[in-house]
């Protein structure tokens, strides 16, 4: 079985980032963070009419009628782009709720760990909200709400959550990995660049394999399906994205920790969506018992 893309795919993800780096470059992102929890509409239905949300629908359902692998291509881009909003919710939301295929809705969702976000843009909720309230996000891409207890979980759309947020890790952390060797190239000490330096290189290399292993277990497990290699995944992606952000952060030194630079955005980002879902406790436990 040949796993390497297609041309269709390749295209595809190419046309995706074409789209984020014309829609949502750093300007905008910047502007995202500044905007503080307030959703970009006219972007979001500029993703509609893209197929971002339809892409899994049926073509005589008004959708694009592509599968998982495709979907993984789309959500590691939009997780390299750090694209704010319930994607994940509302893309799972296509075809069941009017108007989220389009873009025209904004859908979120209570997951099994009670964690709602962008409760206060969203048009639709799904699970109950009663008794939500406002917790401080350590990304300021992600406002969030947190339920006492426990939320529901669907057990069917419980791994296909969980992939497409493996995905956003991996895209996180190949941008974390591209922005530490562009900085090890560029940046001088004791007269030539820090990517000279052995400590650095093995920094940079780490991130690396760190990234790549996580997307080769995302791409195969959404060709599979399979709940356990799902939840593999999902472990390995959470890992290269806290990871290669932090190791991201150590080759920028002192600039890393500015608010100016994007590097923390990633780690926080990366941080919030490991706790989606109920944190990776869950998939670990799916492993063990498969094991």
């Amino acid at each position: 079985m040949d796993f390497r893309l297609t041309d269709d795919q390749q295209a595809l993800r190419r046309g995706v980032r074409a789209l984020l780096d014309r829609r949502f470059d750093r300007t905008a992102l910047r502007a995202a963070v500044d905007a503080g929890g307030v959703l970009d509409r006219e972007l979001w239905r500029e993703l509609g009419a893209a197929g971002f949300f339809a892409l899994r629908l049926p073509e005589e359902a008004g959708g694009v009628g592509l599968g998982l692998p495709e979907a993984v291509l789309l959500f590691e881009e939009a997780g390299r782009a750090l694209l704010p909003g319930p994607l994940v919710a509302t893309h799972l939301a296509a075809g069941e709720v009017p108007g989220a295929a389009e873009g025209e809705v904004v859908v979120t969702a209570v997951d099994e760990g009670g964690l709602v976000e962008w409760l206060d843009e969203a048009d639709v909720v799904l699970g109950s909200v009663e008794g939500a309230v406002a917790v401080r996000s350590v990304d300021p891409l992600t406002p969030l709400h947190r339920l006492p207890g426990t939320g529901p979980a669907d057990a069917a759309l419980r791994p296909v959550a969980g992939l497409l947020t493996a995905a956003e890790q991996v895209g996180s952390a190949a941008r974390t990995t591209e922005l530490a060797v562009a900085h090890a190239r560029t940046r001088a000490q004791f007269g030539q660049p820090i990517g000279g330096f052995q400590a650095v290189k093995h920094l940079c290399a780490q991130m690396l394999v760190r990234t790549e292993v996580a997307r080769v277990a995302v791409y195969a497990a959404a060709v599979t399906a399979d709940p356990v290699e799902i939840a593999g995944a999902r472990l390995l992606a959470d890992e290269a994205a806290v990871g290669c952000a932090r190791d991201c952060l150590q080759v920028h030194g002192g600039m890393g920790f500015t608010w100016e630079a994007d590097v923390h955005l990633h780690l926080k980002r990366a941080w919030v969506r490991a706790e989606r879902g109920g944190s990776g406790a869950a998939a670990e436990e799916a492993v063990a018992a498969a094991l």
